[in-house]
């Protein structure tokens, strides 16, 4: 299986260097990554936890960085074992270009599979993998962008079920809807005993001609309703 691509970060190249090198951050990158441990400089193992097809496994591996050549490139190579759901092993070209505060990252992987993998057809193994592939750079564009904020919060993003984040938003619109209209009747209701209030007090004082009289009271009425409608919004 060979496989490619191209992808824009919004960081400049150490910063991504640095990424590709943390644990924590590929961790939380990495689709269905359950530990990743950096043993050495250039070594470090995981498990990950991955679905191809109706074949579920996990998968022990460990990854070695060849050809440094920092902050623009490096190889990875390495080889996970799922058990009796097979084996994968390959490695990875990775080249970083630096143009103005972004970053411009390319890969190029070959790897191989075997056991119950390897029976599921390279169609179905080469989409899926595409598909990992454009999960991890996607929450990795994002973390090291800084849209996100943590790989903590990056994990809790991956684990919230699309269903229920979606029923989530109904429920908050609705009931927010409901508030709001709540709000704005009791508003109106406020607005009103103040405004009939005020022209009851005005109509006394206007006909006891106190200062100035119905013109000057009707101006400062105006003036009330104004500065009423004003507080109201």
């Amino acid at each position: 299986m060979d496989m490619n691509g191209s992808h824009r970060i919004p960081a400049k190249r150490e910063t991504v260097w640095e990424a590709l090198n943390d644990p924590e951050i590929l961790k939380a990158c990495i689709p269905g990554c359950q530990s990743l441990e950096k043993t050495s400089d250039t070594e470090m193992t995981a498990e990950v936890t991955t679905k191809i097809g109706p074949v579920k496994a996990k998968f022990k591996g460990a990854v070695t960085f060849e050809n440094i050549n920092a902050p623009e490139s490096y190889t990875i190579v390495g080889e996970g074992k799922g058990g009796v759901a097979g084996f994968a092993k390959g490695s990875a070209d990775v080249k970083l270009t630096e143009e103005g505060d972004e970053t411009v990252l390319t890969y190029e992987a070959k790897a191989q599979v075997g056991g119950k993998l390897a029976q599921l057809g390279s169609r179905l193994i080469d989409s899926t993998a595409k598909k990992m592939a454009e999960e991890f750079f996607g929450k990795f564009s994002d973390m090291v962008g800084g849209t996100s904020s943590s790989p903590a919060e990056a994990g809790a993003a991956q684990d919230l079920d699309p269903g229920v984040a979606e029923e989530a938003k109904r429920i908050a619109l609705e009931e927010t809807t409901d508030e709001v209209v709540h709000a704005i009747e009791d508003a109106e209701h406020a607005v009103e005993e103040k405004l009939h209030k005020a022209e009851e007090n005005l109509e006394t004082a206007a006909g006891k001609n106190v200062l100035g009289g119905p013109v000057v009271w009707g101006l400062a009425l105006l003036a009330a309703v104004i500065i009423v409608l004003a507080l109201a919004t």
